[in-house]
């Protein structure tokens, strides 16, 4: 994949995000001055296609700046994967779709909400929308919404995506979270809106991959493949962030063997994370989509998330009490990644209900 230069621009990015992180850990927001960094890097516009001023960028790309961001700042680098993840789905849009969407800039803000859990009826021209979605990640500044619900169809039900502008829905703020505070992961409420043809789409073609409007690689890629991809990214870039916090934490103090020997396990636990999600991106990059790949993307970052959860702990532990301290970022990146490592799409038993051991044995 070509490189488009979102990596030296994303560290950039957490440096900042660093600088404001206690601050928006308080208010659970970002700063304005972030999430306006966010989208000038090119986040919002990584999968975007060229014709409307796009990058075209690949995963591992993606993923290694999404880690970058972490180290400073879980939950910007959190709003940062799914923006980028999200203007990828919304490709499957038809292509009046695109132009509304990117007709008047490449980095709109797209933010999706994944579950059927709206009602809509068909129309002239469209359909009419009406649901209430919850855990929408980054929706404060977001441009548009992706949301999803049932069409009833005279038979079985169809479940649709659909794109709604800004004025379209109301937010209502419900994220409470201890951690991944500041990712604004609030609801999202859709009263009786008409939605047009183009910007709709079938809920199976993301899944599956199929891309009937964009024949673009990283357009057309099966939603198991990704998933997980998407949220353990940052819990990466943020335990880095928590190995740099403990090492300061205990910088000019005596340091007993039990203290090292965490310390050491914890960084082999990160690394051994970054190789599995890093190996995820490449199955994508490449395209090798087989049920056997496609488990282990499942299996590795589940295996990640728990990892990970493990090493943050073993790194407070051995920190001691200084890395509790309200003003230690180690405390907070503690508890966004136990908090960013419950996210269904990165808990085994996903995992296995959908491609274990089936995978392994039939291919």
């Amino acid at each position: 994949m070509s490189d488009t230069g979102l990596v030296p621009v994303a560290e950039k990015v957490g440096a900042l995000a660093a600088e404001h992180a206690q601050e928006a850990d308080r208010t659970r927001k970002l700063a304005p001055e972030v999430v306006e960094a966010v989208r000038e890097a090119g986040f919002a516009r990584h999968f975007v296609a060229k014709s409307h001023g796009g990058n075209e960028g690949g995963f591992a790309e993606l993923t290694q700046a999404v880690m970058a961001v972490g180290e400073g700042c879980a939950s910007t680098a959190w709003c940062a994967s799914l923006t980028a993840l999200s203007a990828r789905y919304a490709t499957h849009l038809p292509q009046l779709g695109h132009d509304e969407l990117w007709g008047a800039g490449e980095d709109t803000f797209v933010v999706t909400a994944q579950p059927p859990l709206g009602k809509a009826t068909t129309a002239p021209g469209g359909h009419r929308l009406s649901g209430r979605w919850a855990y929408v990640s980054g929706v404060d500044f977001a441009d548009w919404a992706l949301v999803c619900g049932m069409v009833a169809t005279g038979g079985e039900p169809e479940a649709r995506f659909f794109a709604l502008p800004r004025k379209d829905f109301t937010v209502v703020e419900g994220w409470d979270n201890a951690g991944m505070r500041a990712t604004s992961s609030h609801n999202v409420i859709v009263d009786d809106v008409f939605v047009p043809e183009h910007l709709s789409f079938l809920r199976a073609d993301f899944i599956s991959g199929r891309n009937a409007t964009s024949d673009l690689p990283a357009h057309n890629v099966p939603f198991q493949a990704v998933g997980g991809l998407t949220f353990v990214g940052p819990a990466v870039g943020a335990a880095y962030g928590a190995l740099t916090a403990a090492t300061n934490a205990m910088s000019g103090k005596k340091v007993n063997t039990t203290q090292g020997v965490d310390l050491c396990r914890a960084s082999a636990q990160i690394d051994s994370a970054r190789f599995l999600v890093e190996q995820n991106a490449q199955v994508l990059d490449e395209r090798t989509f087989t049920p056997r790949l496609m488990a282990r993307c499942e299996r590795n970052a589940a295996f990640t998330a728990d990892s990970l959860v493990d090493a943050v702990g073993t790194l407070v532990r051995a920190a001691g009490t200084s890395g509790f301290s309200e003003n230690s970022p180690l405390q907070r990146f503690w508890r966004d990644i136990v908090s960013a490592s419950s996210h269904v799409a990165l808990r085994y038993e996903t995992a296995v209900a959908r491609t274990w051991p089936a995978a392994l044995i039939g291919e």
